[in-house]
């Protein structure tokens, strides 16, 4: 693929850098971190007035009829300002309900696209271990689902949620499941969610739960990416501006080294995941192109972020000072991916089998 971005994507990542820039200031996101639902909504009601959770969502919703490319160049910018907003989890939901039949899907996925509702997805078991959006241990007979999804971030405040239950991908509401809410590492809150005979609409089959499942690992790879590229931005400032022995601690070896390690990091998981990204948009086979975006944003943004905690000293562990919550976010975004080693593993199966 041709990794230089069109005019257009430059004109869609330099709009979400404002927008996050301006409003998502580490002040902000401390504020918002201590409120009862730990969501941005001023924030939120910018996206959805400049139109990008609704980026990638086909024209006929109210979306602008990009791709996976441009929703992904908006994630890495959240990523940047850990900006606490359901854009991955709603906008996917909303991509997902608009390619269904079912009655109603189209118009929930339109008032998604336009900020009057917020949904969230559990996808569970379906692409990795602990799955992006909540390990689902969800089964579904006679429209009706029993089980547990577990850990399903912003279902606190969802209106509905897309789940895959085994291979079928149904949409819920989580209102009719006893609920939990939770803590997660980043301090975000997320729900567990129990099911016992609920009613649910079917919305897809396998290759619905593929379709979802694959978008949202390269989402959470994006906004692994803006996590990592922000957190190395940090210590470069920080290494440069704090002197030891007379000189900046950046003109030291180990440090230089390190910080070169991470930033050559960063450009691995940023070619990787916008080659699965402009797959997927192109209607390509993705074959291994996604289990590798998601091996470098485990590994690799885990390293970057623990890297940066350490250039910064004792000062990276003071949860006053806004490093940590790069930290903590990426450790949450690892955690979320499944892990590294999962991942190598299905490579190896993978190119083994073929």
């Amino acid at each position: 693929m041709e990794f230089t971005l069109t005019e257009e994507q430059e004109a869609v990542a330099q709009v979400a850098a404002t927008i996050f820039d301006d409003l998502a200031t580490p002040a902000r996101v401390k504020e918002v971190e201590r409120s009862d639902d730990r969501v941005d909504r001023h924030l939120w009601s910018a996206l959805t007035t400049a139109g990008l959770v609704g980026i990638a969502a086909p024209e006929a919703i109210g979306g602008a009829g990009l791709g996976m490319v441009e929703l992904a160049l908006v994630l890495e910018q959240q990523g940047r300002r850990v900006a606490p907003v359901p854009l991955l989890w709603s906008a996917l939901a909303a991509m997902a309900l608009a390619r269904s039949e079912v009655a109603g899907a189209r118009a929930l996925a339109e008032r998604a696209v336009a900020g009057d509702a917020v949904l969230t997805c559990a996808l569970g078991t379906a692409g990795a271990p602990g799955g992006p959006g909540g390990a689902s241990g969800i089964t579904l007979a006679g429209g009706r689902l029993s089980g547990d999804a577990l850990a399903v971030p912003y279902a606190h405040l969802a209106e509905r949620v897309v789940l895959a239950a085994g291979t079928t991908l149904v949409l819920a509401d989580p209102g009719d499941a006893a609920r939990e809410v939770a803590e997660a590492t980043d301090h975000q809150l997320v729900t567990h969610l129990r099911f016992d005979g609920a009613p649910a609409d079917v919305i897809g089959g396998p290759d619905a739960v593929t379709w979802v499942t694959q978008r949202a690992f390269v989402g959470i790879a994006a906004l692994q990416l803006g996590v990592a590229e922000e957190a190395l931005a940090q210590a470069a400032a920080y290494t440069s501006s704090r002197f030891q022995f007379g000189k900046p601690l950046s003109s030291f070896q180990s440090t230089s080294a390190r910080a070169a390690d991470a930033y050559i990091d960063i450009e691995a998981m940023r070619v990787t995941m916008l080659q699965a990204a402009w797959r997927l948009d192109n209607g390509l086979d993705p074959g291994t192109a996604v289990e590798v975006a998601k091996w470098w944003a485990a590994e690799a943004g885990e390293r970057v972020v623990q890297a940066v905690q350490h250039m910064h000293g004792g000062l990276g562990a003071d949860v006053e000072y806004p490093v940590h919550r790069y930290f903590l976010v990426g450790k949450q975004l690892a955690d979320t991916l499944g892990g590294a080693s999962a991942h190598l593993a299905a490579i190896g199966a993978a190119l083994a089998a073929g």
